[in-house]
């Protein structure tokens, strides 16, 4: 791959592809002009030759590109992204005559359970076959570039040059404004429930050609191989392929257009809505109003037992919260965050590993600069000091296990720089290893710097 098309089905180099803005009427905090957003939503944007655009060798080889970097595990068929350029290769011709006649077909998705952060429930993913990633990719590229101008400004969720945290800035801006009150909104499993026809109806709107509905309903309808059976979806848009994330913007745009005109003060990112207002009775109010939109028009069902009308403070977005008290509305890691960063970091410094201290730390350091990079945009501090001391904490119990015997942990007391009577107490104390980690002993030898030279990450210098 990343030749010219020259009959052998292979595919180009990328390069840049042209991009037609739309301008959108209306944005944060206005009313929209529905007799202009109507006509535009009727507006077809691609047309009769949209598959031929998708089929394009620059879009192709970027959407390859894009489906190796992201890897992922095989699909039902057992081909893994490594072995997708070969197979383009010598298949490509015929994969796209397929394309471009309107009949190829999807192999069905594989089923995958993974645990939802922190819960017993599991996320159900559909990942499609390598090649169905690629052509859902080239298929995204082509469509989002046009349709992503018209998406609300309050959608920050699978969009280019947005992020979760612009979304979080963006609520807290209301909050400072005065809107105490937050509606939670949280859609009962959303992905699972996606009427098919609705969403097919508001594709068919803005695109012509029907070789690209055809592919659209085609991967909906897309088997799903469980249990080593095959069944065929009536609703919903598998989660886990490149093109699930953009129908479903597609699906709640509509919700968005909906609080644009109602003039009220939100933010969406996927299936998260939370609406600020001034008061818990406006509150219930927009609660109730929106929640029988969302159930009749879209045919979608609001969680009841998730969803609540309360002080953002009391309510988690995105893994942040916001502070109440003296100084309040500061950005905050909500607790179920924090709950599930301890439990991983838990499982990356048991005592049993059976790794050095130096691998162990190592390991740590690819999770912690993760972490960071995402609540790094926390604006109280104090709780980096906290867990940095509370991972030292655990890497000192560590490092004494690993010690083992008396001898052993005097002698390297000693060369740590502790005295030799406190050197001899600690090493001859019958603490267990988290009772005697906070002793003075340990911690002089075991201190920052000791962790420091051993390339700890620290979250409070981030």
């Amino acid at each position: 791959m990343g030749h010219t098309d020259n009959g052998k089905g292979r595919i180009p180099p990328c390069g840049a592809l042209s991009r037609e803005v739309l301008v959108k009427p209306g944005g944060p905090g206005e009313r929209a002009d529905l007799s202009v957003t109507s006509r535009l939503s009727e507006r077809p944007m691609f047309g009769e030759q949209c598959m031929e655009d998708v089929c394009e060798r620059r879009n192709l080889q970027r959407a390859l590109k894009r489906v190796i970097q992201n890897k992922g595990s095989a699909g039902a068929d057992g081909m893994t992204v490594g072995e997708l350029t070969g197979h383009l290769k010598g298949n490509w011709l015929s994969i796209k005559d397929a394309l471009l006649r309107g009949e190829y077909q999807p192999k069905p998705v594989k089923r995958v359970e993974i645990p939802k952060p922190g819960g017993k429930e599991k996320r159900k993913l559909g990942i499609p076959c390598a090649v169905d990633r690629f052509i859902q990719q080239a298929l995204l590229q082509v469509l989002q570039t046009k349709w992503d101008e018209t998406f609300s400004d309050h959608s920050y969720g699978f969009r280019p040059k947005r992020s979760a945290h612009q979304a979080i800035a963006k609520a807290q801006s209301y909050i400072q404004e005065g809107y105490s009150h937050v509606v939670d909104i949280d859609l009962e499993k959303f992905f699972d429930r996606v009427c098919h026809d609705r969403l097919m109806s508001r594709l068919a709107e803005r695109i012509r050609d029907r070789r690209v509905l055809k592919l659209i309903r085609s991967y909906l309808r897309a088997g799903i191989f469980e249990g080593g059976l095959i069944h065929v979806p009536t609703e919903g848009t598998p989660q886990g392929g490149p093109l699930s994330p953009f129908l479903s913007n597609v699906v709640l745009d509509e919700l968005d257009k909906e609080l644009e005109a109602r003039g009220h003060r939100f933010v969406r990112y996927a299936d998260d809505c939370n609406i600020y207002v001034k008061s818990l009775r406006a509150g219930e109010r927009v609660m109730e109003s929106i929640g029988r939109f969302i159930q009749k028009r879209l045919k979608l069902k609001v969680n009841t037992t998730k969803s609540a009308v309360d002080l953002p403070r009391n309510r988690s977005f995105l893994g942040y919260t916001f502070t109440g008290g003296i100084r309040p509305n500061r950005r905050k890691i909500a607790g179920k965050s924090l709950k599930r960063f301890k439990a991983r970091v838990r499982q990356l410094t048991r005592r049993n590993r059976g790794i050095s201290l130096q691998d162990m730390i190592m390991r740590l350091n690819v999770f912690l600069s993760g972490w960071i990079g995402y609540f790094g945009f926390c604006e109280t501090p104090s709780i980096y000091r906290d867990l940095d001391s509370w991972i030292r904490h655990r890497l000192r119990c560590v490092q004494w296990k690993q010690w083992k015997i008396y001898h052993r942990r005097k002698a390297e007391l000693l060369k740590l720089g502790v005295r030799e009577d406190l050197a001899q107490t600690t090493a001859f104390s019958a603490k267990g290893p988290w009772g005697i980690s906070n002793t003075p002993g340990v911690r002089i030898a075991l201190n920052n710097d000791y962790f420091a030279t051993q390339g700890l990450l620290c979250l409070a210098a981030h």
